[in-house]
C-alpha cells in the first residue's frame, strides 16, 4: 500500500482550522467561555489540526516547512490532549479568533487552491 499523499494532511489541517473559524464566527469571549460545548469542539478542532500537520511532518518534512508554526501547533495540540487538566480557555480563544484565520490562508496557498 502506497504512504498517504501528503496533501491530505494539508485538507485535513485546513478544513480542521475553517471549523474552528465557523464555531467562533459572531460570538464573544463571554459566550466562549460560558459554552462548554462550543469550547469542546474547537479544541476538537485544534487537535485534529495539531495531528494532521504532525503526520504531514513525519510523511513529508519538505511540505511540512511551508506550514507557518508547525512545531507550536504541535505543542498546542498535545497540550490540549495530554494537559487537558491546565487549559487556557483564553488562549485557547485567542488562537481561534487570531490565528487561524492566517493559517487558513498559508494552507490554502501550499494546497494551490486559491
Amino acid at each position: 500500500m502506497p504512504p498517504p499523499d501528503p496533501r491530505t494532511y494539508l485538507w485535513d489541517a485546513r478544513r480542521a482550522s475553517e471549523h474552528v473559524i465557523a464555531f467562533v464566527e459572531g460570538r464573544t469571549w463571554s459566550e466562549y467561555e460560558a459554552d462548554l460545548v462550543l469550547r469542546s469542539a474547537v479544541e476538537r478542532q485544534f487537535e485534529i489540526l495539531g495531528e494532521a500537520l504532525n503526520k504531514l511532518r513525519q510523511l513529508d518534512p519538505a511540505a511540512a516547512d511551508g506550514v507557518p508554526n508547525l512545531a507550536r501547533i504541535v505543542a498546542f495540540r498535545n497540550v490540549l490532549i495530554h494537559g487537558y487538566a491546565s487549559i487556557d480557555d483564553a488562549l485557547v480563544w485567542e488562537i481561534a479568533t487570531e490565528h487561524a484565520p492566517a493559517l487558513v490562508v498559508s494552507l490554502t496557498e501550499l494546497l494551490g487552491d486559491d
